[in-house]
């Protein structure tokens, strides 16, 4: 699967959001293996469905694991609505509608990093929806405020999305080896420089903007959603930190800290991030590990 950039994403300027009858096709929904559970897994910024590749099949052979693809993203054909996506609301309407369009049956759903944010709020607002939420590395403010330690300065994100929006290419080059983390395995920072440039120009800039200027500490509180929080020791996109007021701050949480670098757990320590999930799913009880 591949993304192209230009001419495939359909934009419109209308606030309204309406329910869809053919979302799942929309947001190039997929399924995988059968069970008595349904995982419905949402990608991070500049990726697509195919960054879970390592763990959905593991996942599958005794669970349905669903897939699919945010605007601008993939495959994905759903109009990109720059007002309605110019919040992170937009995106948790988009979930909204593929757990509708899926059926009245509860699911556990995994997001990474932004889509964590996404999933929060999507919980917040239907919660009947979910049985349980899954967060990697999320943050719910990727700017330091006060005490809080998000990671970057207002000056550091604007010049990023200075660039994102004048070079790319130029971006992704300097993104990627944060992203990825693991300088050991360059191939990994490679992978993600090459999602980076994949992402259609029509979503990427605003896409980011609305990620990394978005404010969701207190929806945390809002959720009333078992969840597991799971943080990478080592992450400089999502400090381990942030992992800890997020599961502070939510009424149901369990942190796990994954002895593992980067912010893509789930493509540089797959079976690490599967026997997690997994534990998490079969033991409602789990105790905190930091």
């Amino acid at each position: 699967m591949e993304t192209r950039r230009g001419g495939r994403v359909a934009v419109s300027t209308g606030a309204c959001f309406l329910p869809n009858p053919d979302t799942l096709t929309l947001h190039n929904v997929r399924r995988l293996g059968g069970g008595p559970t349904r995982l419905l897994f949402a990608h991070g910024f500049g990726c697509d469905q195919t960054i879970w590749r390592l763990v959905a099949p593991l996942l599958a052979r005794d669970h349905e694991v669903i897939l699919f693809d945010h605007v601008g993203a993939g495959d994905a054909t759903a109009p990109y609505d720059a007002r309605r996506h110019g919040r992170l609301d937009g995106y948790a309407e988009d979930v909204l509608g593929i757990c509708q369009a899926l059926g009245p049956e509860q699911l556990v759903y995994v997001g990474h990093s932004v889509s964590a944010s996404i999933g929060v709020l999507a919980a917040a607002k239907a919660p009947a929806h979910f049985a349980k939420l899954v967060l990697l590395n999320p943050s719910p403010r990727y700017i330091d405020d006060g005490d809080y330690v998000g990671g970057f300065s207002a000056e550091d994100i604007e010049a990023l999305l200075g660039l994102l929006q004048a070079d790319q290419d130029g971006w992704a080059a300097a993104m990627a080896p944060a992203v990825a983390g693991n300088p050991d395995r360059p191939e990994l920072a490679e992978e993600m420089a090459g999602r980076f440039c994949r992402m259609d120009p029509a979503v990427a800039v605003g896409f980011a903007r609305t990620t990394f200027t978005s404010d969701n500490r207190a929806d945390l509180a809002r959720v009333p959603t078992r969840t597991l929080v799971l943080q990478c020791r080592d992450d400089s996109i999502a400090p381990p930190s942030v992992g800890a007021f997020v599961s502070a701050q939510l009424p149901d949480a369990v942190l796990v800290t994954l002895e593992v670098s980067g912010h893509c757990p789930h493509l540089s320590a797959p079976e690490e991030t599967v026997a997690a999930i997994r534990s998490f799913l079969a033991d409602p009880g789990q105790p905190c590990l930091i």
